[in-house]
């Protein structure tokens, strides 16, 4: 498979994959649903296995936090530690997401980032190298995260499900931080007032 074409597949099937897991927030709930998490990570924190779990909070939930475990509004509106994490259905180089696997792992090929780790968990090739190719997978799946992110506005999927537009909140729980600048390129400023007067006071 050329290298562009598993490119613009796994994008495509992430972007895709995101709609749809939005599409599918329950009913009931979306009245109440006031933010969309994209949670990117990484299985067992090896970068050749990346996914996003596509989540939300709700304005119940940050009642509850507010009455048990947090006295500042924006803390438990806009933190996500104390958002539920658990739960969420992913998509990207996971078990359950076949399709999204193996388009993955055949684009990481093609362009010479997969390595191999031997049965002792040691990588394959050169340690330098293969942290090289690391990042890289990191850099190339943040892309497809944000690409998947700004698709639930520009193909006014939020607008559809929620009846009005959402912020759309990406993080990585292992680069506390990043949040902030990521977020804010995949969102019209209008949305994001809220989130911005919590982590840009």
């Amino acid at each position: 498979m050329p290298a562009e074409t598993a490119a613009s597949g796994f994008r495509e099937h992430v972007v895709r994959g995101v709609r749809h897991l939005v599409e599918a927030f329950p009913a009931g709930l979306r009245p109440d649903i006031y933010v969309v998490s994209l949670r990117v990570d990484h299985v067992d924190q090896d970068p050749r296995f990346p996914y996003v779990a596509v989540g939300h909070n709700t304005r119940h939930e940050v009642r509850r936090v507010l009455a048990h475990e947090c006295s500042h509004e924006g803390t438990a509106a806009w933190e996500y530690a104390y958002w539920p994490l658990e739960g969420f259905a992913r998509v990207g180089h996971v078990p359950e997401d076949r399709t999204g696997s193996a388009l993955h792992l055949a684009e990481a090929r093609a362009e010479g980032h997969w390595y191999e780790e031997d049965v002792g968990g040691e990588a394959d090739g050169d340690e330098d190298e293969d942290d090289e190719r690391g990042d890289r997978l990191v850099r190339e799946f943040d892309g497809v995260c944000t690409a998947a992110a700004r698709s639930l506005h520009d193909a006014g999927c939020l607008r559809h499900v929620f009846g009005r537009t959402l912020p759309v909140v990406l993080f990585d729980m292992d680069r506390p931080g990043w949040e902030v600048e990521a977020t804010e390129a995949v969102n019209p400023p209008d949305v994001l007032e809220g989130f911005l007067e919590h982590h840009r006071p």
